[in-house]
């Protein structure tokens, strides 16, 4: 392939000139509403996986695809947020409209059980353009240090390694081989085997299996010698896996995960048993740094008053562009940190209380456990050890990797 060529999504060689040709979806579709009629079902569908698949950059082998939802927020922010320090009622409507935008568009891919890259592609760009504006309008103005510069840069350095880690495996049970193999045969899996996560090996009949998809797989597996009596234990119908305590599977990654907490749409992963200690880490370094820039640039555009006066009384906040810019990058930045601030709060909670985000949202809608502190945690009393044991359970995971049973590696 040439640098713009490729592969396309029916297994035919096309090229980056060739964008327009072949387009029978839009053309019946741009014909349907020019003549006001309504498109054929999954229309829309087909037009929108055409044009995906057809977004492409020349590359050395072969032309490389482009994520859509990575474009928007490369695009539209800067857009959005230069017009809103233009004058102070288009900042208003502007900062306003954007969580209302982010909000639906979430709730619209959650619907959908989607994954998307938009609202990681969001979060790392939205950092990257504060951090931009910050050098370039508010460092020369001579009122931020080279040590004040110094320790933000650390900050966003820090953050930015743990939103790395969190990134990485959250603790995915591993598919038994048993289930590969069956699936490629095309044949049913009538046998389960014991996963790194400590579990013994366990063979089902068909009988049984059709039992504990129906939520009696308790009764047929063994428990391990590293977890105590009592433990309860469920079977994933989609994995074909029994699964350990607080496990859970996630619609969107497809995979079931040690201690599932939820999946986090800013990391585009699942938080879990392995990576829920840094995801607490990027948040806590993400409100630190966001709260000492918006003090440093506060302090460099209104002078003389507090951060927290300044924030909602600045007179001088749109006396020229370079002032003005800064000042909406500061509201942005409040409302995004607002936002990850009620997440930090919510899991420092529900840490404190040795629940998850799963457990708890189970048990709201079994009704089984108890609303505390107004709502915002809820103590479904099964692992709430007290605030220190809770806390040292949290810290210790993922300290030590799940061991194999002798029955798992015969």
């Amino acid at each position: 392939l040439c640098c713009c060529e490729y592969v396309d999504r029916r297994g035919e060689r096309n090229h980056l000139a060739a964008c327009c040709c072949d387009c029978e979806d839009l053309d019946e579709g741009c014909e349907r509403w020019l003549t006001c009629k309504s498109l054929p079902p999954g229309a829309l569908e087909r037009i929108a996986d055409t044009v995906a698949d057809r977004l492409r950059i020349p590359w050395f082998a072969g032309a490389v695809k482009i994520n859509v939802s990575l474009v928007p927020p490369l695009v539209l922010l800067p857009v959005f947020l230069h017009v809103a320090a233009l004058h102070f009622l288009l900042g208003l409507v502007i900062l306003t409209s954007l969580p209302v935008v982010v909000l639906w568009y979430y709730y619209l891919t959650h619907r959908r059980k989607e994954r998307t890259l938009f609202f990681l592609s969001l979060g790392l760009f939205s950092l990257g353009y504060m951090y931009y504006v910050f050098l370039q309008e508010v460092v020369p103005q001579g009122h931020v240090g080279y040590s004040q510069v110094i320790a933000l840069t650390c900050g966003l350095i820090v953050m930015l390694a743990a939103l790395s880690r969190a990134k990485k495996d959250p603790g995915y049970l591993p598919i038994p081989a048993s289930n590969e193999k069956s699936s490629h045969r095309g044949l049913p899996n009538n046998s389960v085997r014991g996963s790194s996560n400590g579990l013994h090996g366990i063979t089902m009949s068909g009988a049984a299996i059709g039992r504990a998809v129906n939520g009696e797989a308790k009764g047929y597996s063994r428990m391990s010698a590293e977890e105590p009596e009592g433990v309860k234990k469920d079977w994933c119908a989609k994995c074909q896996l029994v699964r350990p305590a607080r496990a859970g599977h996630c619609r969107l990654c497809g995979r079931c995960v040690r201690r599932l907490d939820h999946h986090c749409v800013w990391i585009n992963s699942c938080v879990g048993e392995q990576n829920h200690q840094a995801f607490i880490l990027a948040l806590s370094f993400f409100m630190l740094t966001s709260v000492y820039g918006i003090t440093l640039t506060l302090h460099t555009v209104c002078r003389g008053r507090t951060p927290f006066v300044a924030l909602f009384y600045c007179p001088g906040a749109y006396s020229d562009y370079s002032s003005a810019l800064s000042f909406t990058c500061v509201w942005y930045c409040a409302i995004v940190t607002a936002g990850m601030g009620y997440i930090l709060l919510i899991q420092l909670l529900n840490i404190s209380y040795n629940v998850t985000e799963r457990e708890a949202r189970l048990a709201l809608r079994d009704n089984t456990g108890r609303r505390l502190l107004g709502g915002l945690v809820i103590d479904t009393g099964q692992y709430n050890r007290g605030f220190l044991c809770n806390w040292g359970h949290f810290l210790s995971l993922g300290s030590s990797p799940p061991q194999r049973s002798a029955e798992d590696i015969v």
